[in-house]
């Protein structure tokens, strides 16, 4: 119906929070997907801890993403912005990119699709 699967992991990090396009590059790389097919809805990492908890929808296809995804979230992840990713990639310095990715290790739990009522639950769960 939606084509996609609901994932919630685990990210330790060493230095700062790695940002939302080093987490879905390293994410879809995991789990052998183009980075096009997964979109991180939800990074939390608690104050001084060196651990993130994050959600992810992970598509069978792109345009599955962009049919279903509201707008913001295709920007946030630069899916379907060719243009706009490879002009960020330009300004932003390698090394930190790079550093973010490698230093990143995730721990991946896959669910199966969740009418959007049971992330109340989840929630809950994660509080926990």
């Amino acid at each position: 119906m939606l084509h996609r699967t609901d994932v919630r992991f685990r990210v330790s990090h060493a230095e700062a929070t790695p940002d939302r396009l080093a987490v879905r590059d390293s994410l879809a790389a995991r789990l052998n997907k183009s980075a096009d097919e997964v979109v991180v809805r939800r990074l939390d990492t608690k104050f001084g801890m060196r651990e993130t908890v994050g959600e992810a929808k992970v598509y069978q296809a792109p345009e599955f993403a962009t049919d279903v995804e509201q707008e913001y979230m295709l920007q946030r992840n630069k899916i379907g912005d060719r243009e706009g990713a490879a002009a960020e990639l330009d300004e932003a310095p390698d090394a930190e990119v790079d550093a973010g990715a490698e230093a990143a290790t995730a721990d991946v739990e896959e669910a199966e699709d969740e009418p959007e009522e049971a992330g109340a639950d989840a929630e809950e769960e994660a509080e926990e």
